[in-house]
C-alpha cells in the first residue's frame, strides 16, 4: 500500500463550526433562563470552579468545554491539552465567572467532555494494542454517531490516536452493498464513480467476496473494504490479492462486527484500516466532575 495516501485524510472540523455548534446546544438547554440559578443566587455572585476525570483517560473535550464557559463569559484556564493522558482527579480545566454562568454551562460542559473523553480513552487502548500486533494497521471511525454530535465525536477519535474516516457524504465516495443493488457491476460502480467525481475524491468500495475485490481492484478503486469477513478470510484473501499483483497502491479495510476484543485479530489479517462503529455508537462516558466553590 502506498502510504502518503493516507496522510490526505480531514483531521477535525474548523474552529468556528464548534463554536456554533455550541451555541445550538445552550440554547436547548437554557431556554429563557435558569430558573433555579436566578432563584437562588445573586446576579453579582462571584464563583470558580475546577473541571477533572474521577478516573484515568485520555483528554478529550477540554476546546469544547472552555467554548461552553466562554460564550458564557467566563475566564477559563487550561491545566492540560486534549490527547494527552491523566490520572484520576488531576485539574483538567479551572474556570472563573458569575456563579449562575458556571452553573448555566456545568451541564453541557460535562456531557460534551464525559462522552469525549470516553470515546478518546476508547479508541487510544484498541490503537496501543492494534499497534502491538501490526504498527501498520491504522484504527477508524465510522459515520455511526448521532446526528449533531458527528464532528464532537470525530475529534475525540482523533485526541484517542484514531482516524475519523468520512465527515459526511461528500467527504468521500464509499460505494456499499446498497449501492451495488442497483448498479449492473462492481467495474459499472467504479466507473460511474470515477467518472462522476472531482479526482480530488477518493472511491472506496465495499466487498463481500474475493472475487469481487478483485474485480473492484481492477476497476481502480482507490480503497477495498472488506465487509463482515472473519480475520481469517480477510488475510486469505489479501494473501491471494498479492499473488495477482493487486495489493500494492490500494488500501484495505476491514469493517463489520470489529470490536475491541477482536481489533487486534483483523489488524493481524494485515489490512491498513480497521474501522469501527463502536467507537461512537456504544461509548461509555467517562466520570468527570466539576466542583464549584465561592469567590468572597
Amino acid at each position: 500500500m502506498n502510504r502518503s495516501r493516507l496522510k490526505s485524510v480531514r483531521k477535525v472540523p474548523l474552529e468556528y463550526r464548534m463554536k456554533e455548534k455550541i451555541k445550538e446546544f445552550l440554547d436547548e438547554d437554557i431556554g429563557y433562563g435558569d430558573i433555579t440559578s436566578e432563584t437562588l443566587i445573586p446576579a453579582t455572585q462571584e464563583a470558580q470552579a475546577t473541571l477533572y476525570y474521577k478516573e484515568p483517560g485520555i483528554v478529550s473535550g477540554l476546546a469544547e468545554a472552555a467554548t461552553v464557559f466562554n460564550i458564557l463569559g467566563c475566564n477559563v484556564k487550561h491545566h492540560k491539552i486534549d490527547g494527552e493522558k491523566t490520572k484520576a482527579r488531576k485539574t483538567l480545566l479551572s474556570v472563573k465567572g458569575s456563579a449562575r454562568a458556571l452553573l448555566m454551562g456545568e451541564r453541557l460542559a460535562l456531557n460534551l467532555v464525559g462522552r469525549m473523553a470516553g470515546i478518546a480513552t476508547e479508541t487510544a487502548k484498541i490503537v496501543e494494542s492494534v499497534y502491538k500486533r501490526n504498527p501498520d494497521t491504522r484504527v477508524a471511525a465510522t459515520r455511526k454517531t448521532l446526528p449533531g454530535l458527528r464532528e464532537f465525536d470525530k475529534r475525540a477519535v482523533v485526541h484517542g490516536g484514531g482516524d475519523p474516516h468520512r465527515f459526511g457524504l461528500d467527504d468521500c465516495v464509499l460505494i456499499k452493498d446498497n449501492h451495488l443493488e442497483l448498479v449492473p457491476s462492481v467495474t459499472e460502480a467504479v466507473k460511474r464513480a470515477r467518472a462522476g467525481v472531482s479526482f480530488t475524491k477518493m472511491i472506496e468500495i465495499e466487498v463481500r467476496s474475493l472475487e469481487d475485490a478483485v474485480e473492484a481492484a481492477r476497476a481502480g478503486a482507490d480503497i477495498i473494504m472488506f465487509d463482515n469477513m472473519t480475520p481469517a478470510e480477510i488475510k486469505t484473501n489479501l494473501e491471494k490479492l498479492d499473488q495477482q499483483g493487486l495489493r500494492q497502491g490500494i488500501i484495505y479495510e476491514a469493517s463489520g462486527g470489529i470490536t475491541s476484543s477482536n481489533a487486534c485479530d483483523y489488524a493481524e489479517a494485515g489490512v491498513d484500516i480497521i474501522s469501527l462503529g463502536a467507537l461512537t455508537h456504544s461509548i461509555r462516558s467517562l466520570d468527570v466532575k466539576f466542583e464549584i466553590e465561592m469567590l468572597q
